[in-house]
């Protein structure tokens, strides 16, 4: 056999074993087709681009609710956790992680598509609805992943932004475990496309469930919430070893959930 079909036999066998591998995952996969799908696109993506490196193996129930929260520095963080979620402490387990996400980024053409796949919540900017708060809180109630990414929009500076009090909200009534996710070295440019390609070596860091037992039971204040919330930012400080000092001050209103509607 020529040197020439010995390397159109070797690229065939791997060929074939990638899709055996595809096929296999999408059968044992209790979620759609199309998301798993997305999850090896996006494991693919994240090992070859951003050369992710995961701390620890995701901690996430393979059943059940559970709140995730995670900081925000680029449009790629999405991706970045749902490559990283795969790999249970129990094992393999694929689950959908429901973002919070602007409305407008789910009306979007493909990007709207992926968050369909990904069962978005879609969220106003301006958080003054009370609506995508409720639908939240019923899913996790439900016993689905809804994540957050509490900052509210992109942070671009040092340290993190103010966590807005509707995640505390949302922690303290739904009763579910609160997973923080930490992610250093995501790739920012000056566009939502550029990151996407952009090499570099980011780096994934899960955390344990956050214990909130001290405010159990407790009425839901304004002035409780936000003591949540800080108690919140200061564990996903310490989990990503970073300083709260270096933060620059400015408003940060959290995907949509409003803390003056949803605390009344």
């Amino acid at each position: 056999m020529t040197p020439e079909l010995w390397a159109i036999l070797t690229l065939s066998v791997y060929a074939l074993v990638g899709v055996g591998v595809v096929l296999r995952l999408i059968l044992r996969c209790e979620e759609s087709w199309q998301f798993c799908l997305l999850y090896l696109l996006s494991r693919l993506w994240t090992n070859t681009i951003f050369g992710q490196r995961i701390t620890h193996r995701c901690p996430l129930p393979s059943k059940g609710g559970a709140l995730l929260l995670a900081n925000h520095r680029s449009p790629v963080d999405p991706m970045l956790i749902l490559s990283s979620s795969g790999f249970k402490r129990d094992g393999f387990q694929l689950r959908v992680l429901e973002f919070m996400t602007a409305r407008e980024y789910c009306e979007a053409g493909i990007i709207g598509w992926l968050c369909g796949v990904m069962q978005s919540i879609p969220v106003e900017r301006d958080g003054k609805d009370m609506g995508p708060a409720k639908v939240a809180l019923r899913r996790l109630r439900a016993g689905r992943i809804v994540g957050i990414f509490p900052e509210g929009g992109i942070n671009t500076g040092p340290g993190l932004q103010p966590f807005n009090e509707g995640v505390a909200w949302l922690a303290l009534r739904s009763s579910v475990p609160v997973y923080p996710v930490f992610i250093h070295n995501a790739p920012q440019k000056g566009t939502m496309v550029t990151p996407f390609h952009t090499f570099c070596k980011t780096d994934i860091t899960w955390g344990e469930p956050v214990d909130l037992s001290a405010w159990e039971g407790q009425k839901p204040t304004p002035a409780l919430l936000q003591e949540v919330a800080e108690f919140l930012r200061q564990h996903m400080a310490q989990l990503g070893g970073i300083s709260l000092e270096d933060t620059d001050p400015k408003d940060a209103s959290a995907a949509g959930v409003h803390p003056r509607v949803i605390a009344s």
